[in-house]
This record gives structure tokens, C-alpha cells and sequence, in this order.
């Protein structure tokens, strides 16, 4: 017995020898995959609490716009927004560089507590779309200096743009694509004498722009709001409607275009029967529904000359008619101009203005139209059959006369009858002789 429990003791502590380096290579392996764990963890949940950066200059980025304002170079002096970001910013850039790109990428600048953006004097910013600056109850630009707007969409609560020229300095803003949507697109900062210099390209603004800001200059663009847009407008350019989109509606919108003179109806038609008068040259426009693309500075002139030959054929249907005699119809063309106002002419179609209106000059000054009017003719009425004189009496009618034929077979009885009765008369005086 001794014997057989000393080899099952010794093949059991063979058994425990061989599954020792396999235990040991799962203890092994179980401490790796925990601590492979543990250092993916680690890192994950550190990274998770740490802010993101916002925007990035060349291959570096920041925590914030303001800082990689500050980092821009004159080799590299664009800022690419990476998220969407709540800050205030000024374009402080260094020394040496005088203008700085904001991209924005898509992503949103909003305004924190004041003015999304501020441009100091002499500082450029460009800004380029897509993407949103929103001022909320702040501006979203403030600027002393130069501002392009490329593209992007930009809004605010309260005023949308404000810009300044003062003693010192004089801003400069140019709008060649966007949409900006605010209860007041542009106005003066506080400390300012005058806009400055602002020219818009293109875009589409929806908001009203004050009147009085005699440097702002409409070249291009989509306006909901028309009503100070007048003045504006430069060379020969006025609003045009917007046409109807696919579905028969249109944005509400009206885009600058070139001067344009637009009838309604090119030709109409006079008829005397109706009654007839002399026209005045707006009663011509209305007539014909002729009308300029709303501009300010130009008015509607009929060819005086035209209208009058018109009126001259007016006087004679309206004597023909009156006397009843015949009138060939006649048609007269008349071409009706666009010209600019004088001085005068603008004060009194707009006094609040005063004197000194911005009168545009362009090479489409001179354009014209023309539409034709014609008088219907009148035909000469039948003579009507003369009334009895009062208080005499009407003649007796004398009888009818037989037709002709009737006439004469009437007379060749007669004869007849008389030839017959001489020869009767012949016949008895012959018999009645004595023998």
C-alpha cells in the first residue's frame, strides 16, 4: 500500500508542477489587460474634461479667437474657426500685421456680453463664409477701421453693423456676399461725425437702413426693406421686384438693377364715343401704365412736341363728333424718357431732404420707351327726316302716282275706248243724214 500512495503522491505533484506555467501565463495575461485598460482609460477621462481649442492658425491651434488673433503673422494671417465659440473679439494682431482673415468655417462667433467683433482704426479684416457671427443684443461688428464681408451669415438684435468717421480716422466697409438680417443694418458708433466709406457689392440684407448716411453706396444686392433706399443707389441703378419662384410666390425682396422704364400697355385705344379729353403727361403714364424701377433722383418726361400733335387729334375727334361729321382714325407714337432731376426738382418731390441731393450721372441717363395712342374714327351719321314745323299745317299728301307700266296700259284703254266711240259717232251721223 505504502508503495501505490507514494507514486499517486508523486503523480500529483507532477500534475501541479505542469499546470503551474499555464496558471501563471493566465495571471499574467489578466494584470496586462487590466492594466491596458487602465492606461486607455486614464488618458480618455483626462481629455474629457480639458476644453477643446476654438481656432487654429497654420498647423497650431488655440484656445481662443482672440489668442490666434494674436499669433497671426504677415506669412500666415488667417484664423480658421474649428468650433462654434461664444467670445468677444478685437483684431489686435502683432505690430507687423495690419489685416487679418477670420474663416469661419461653418462654425458660429457669438457675442459674449458686448460686440461679437471690433476692427480699431487702421486694422483690416476680411471675413469669409459660410458660417454665422451673431450679435445677439450687441452689434455683431463694430469697426474704425476696413471691414470685407465675402460671405457668412450675420445678425443681430439690435443694430447689425456700426461704423465711424471721425477727425482722425474713417472707416471703410465693402459687402460682396452674405446675408444679414437685423431691425438696422448699418449705422453710426456714437463718437462718429460720418459713416465713412461703405459700398455694398452683393448679399442679401434683410432689415432697414437708416436715411441720412451720405456715404453708404448701393451697387448690388437683394433689399426687404426699400423705403431710405433712394439715395443710395448709385450711377443709374434702381429696384427691381423679385420674380416668383417655382412655386408661384416670391422672397419679398428687391435687387438692384440698371435703370429701367416699363409700360404696362405700349398701345391703347381712344374711342370718341366714350368721351374724349386733352392729356396731361402723367395722364399719359397712367394711362399706359408707365412707371420707372423706383427711382428717386429720375422722373417720367413725355416728348412734349408728341403730345401735343396727340391733343391737336383729340381737339378734332371731339369737333368732329360734335358737329357729326366723319373722322378717320389716327394713331400718334409718343416716347417718354427718363431724366434726372434738377436740384429743385428733388427738393420738391422730397423736402425733407434740403439741398445738395446725391444726383446720379451715368452713361444710361437718357433712356427711353415709347408707347402709341390710338383715336378710333367716327363715321357720318344718316340724315334724320325734318320734323313739322309748330303751328303749321302739315301738307296733304298727294296721292301716289301709278308706276310707269301701269301708266302707260292705262292710257292705250283710253285710246282704245275714244277710237272706238268716234267710229260709233261716225257710224249713226252717216245714218242719220237724209238721203
Amino acid at each position: 500500500m505504502y508503495k501505490h500512495e507514494k507514486q499517486a503522491v508523486e503523480r500529483l505533484q507532477s500534475n501541479h508542477i505542469h499546470m503551474l506555467p499555464t496558471l501563471s501565463t493566465a495571471i499574467i495575461t489578466f494584470f496586462l489587460i487590466i492594466s491596458l485598460s487602465g492606461t486607455m482609460l486614464f488618458p480618455m477621462m483626462a481629455f474629457a474634461d480639458e476644453p477643446q481649442p476654438v481656432a487654429q492658425v497654420g498647423n497650431t491651434t488655440y484656445m481662443s479667437v482672440q489668442d490666434a488673433i494674436g499669433h497671426t503673422s504677415l506669412k500666415n494671417n488667417t484664423v480658421t474657426l474649428l468650433t462654434d465659440t461664444t467670445e468677444s473679439v478685437t483684431v489686435t494682431p502683432p505690430k507687423v500685421v495690419r489685416g487679418v482673415t477670420l474663416e469661419l468655417n461653418g462654425h458660429a462667433l457669438n457675442a459674449s456680453n458686448t460686440t461679437a467683433i471690433t476692427v480699431p482704426a487702421n486694422m483690416q479684416l476680411t471675413i469669409v463664409g459660410p458660417g454665422t457671427v451673431a450679435g445677439g443684443t450687441q452689434p455683431a461688428v463694430d469697426c474704425r477701421g476696413a471691414l470685407h464681408v465675402e460671405g457668412g451669415t450675420f445678425t443681430s438684435d439690435a443694430t447689425l453693423m456700426r461704423f465711424a468717421e471721425t477727425d482722425e480716422t474713417s472707416a471703410q466697409g465693402s459687402f460682396s456676399g452674405g446675408t444679414f438680417t437685423a431691425p438696422t443694418l448699418f449705422n453710426l458708433l456714437d463718437d462718429a461725425k460720418n459713416l465713412g466709406y461703405v459700398t455694398v457689392r452683393g448679399g442679401e440684407y434683410r432689415g432697414m437702413i437708416p436715411a441720412g448716411l451720405n456715404t453708404l453706396t448701393l451697387l448690388s444686392g437683394s433689399f426687404s426693406d426699400t423705403s431710405n433706399l433712394a439715395p443710395y443707389l448709385a450711377d443709374s441703378l434702381g429696384l427691381i421686384p423679385d420674380g416668383t419662384s417655382g412655386d408661384g410666390t416670391g422672397d419679398g425682396m428687391f435687387h438692384v438693377g440698371d435703370l429701367a422704364i416699363s409700360s404696362k400697355q405700349t398701345s391703347v385705344e381712344l374711342d370718341p364715343a366714350n368721351g374724349l379729353q386733352q392729356l396731361s403727361a402723367d395722364d399719359l403714364l397712367t394711362l399706359t401704365g408707365t412707371q420707372l424701377n423706383g427711382i428717386a433722383d429720375y422722373r417720367l418726361v413725355a416728348d412734349s412736341d408728341q403730345l401735343q400733335a396727340l391733343n391737336d387729334q383729340i381737339d378734332r375727334a371731339m369737333q368732329a363728333m360734335e358737329k357729326r361729321k366723319a373722322f378717320e382714325a389716327v394713331s400718334q407714337n409718343i416716347t417718354i424718357t427718363a431724366v434726372r432731376n434738377t436740384s429743385d426738382d428733388a427738393i420738391d418731390a422730397n423736402p425733407s431732404r434740403g439741398a445738395g441731393p446725391q444726383l446720379r450721372t451715368s452713361d444710361h441717363d437718357g433712356i427711353s420707351t415709347q408707347v402709341t395712342v390710338t383715336i378710333k374714327a367716327v363715321a357720318e351719321p344718316e340724315e334724320p327726316d325734318k320734323p313739322d314745323e309748330p303751328g303749321k299745317p302739315a301738307e296733304p299728301k298727294q296721292p301716289d302716282m301709278p308706276r310707269t307700266g301701269s301708266a302707260i296700259q292705262a292710257l292705250a284703254v283710253a285710246s282704245f275706248l275714244l277710237l272706238v266711240a268716234a267710229a260709233v259717232c261716225a257710224f249713226v251721223t252717216s245714218r242719220l243724214r237724209p238721203s
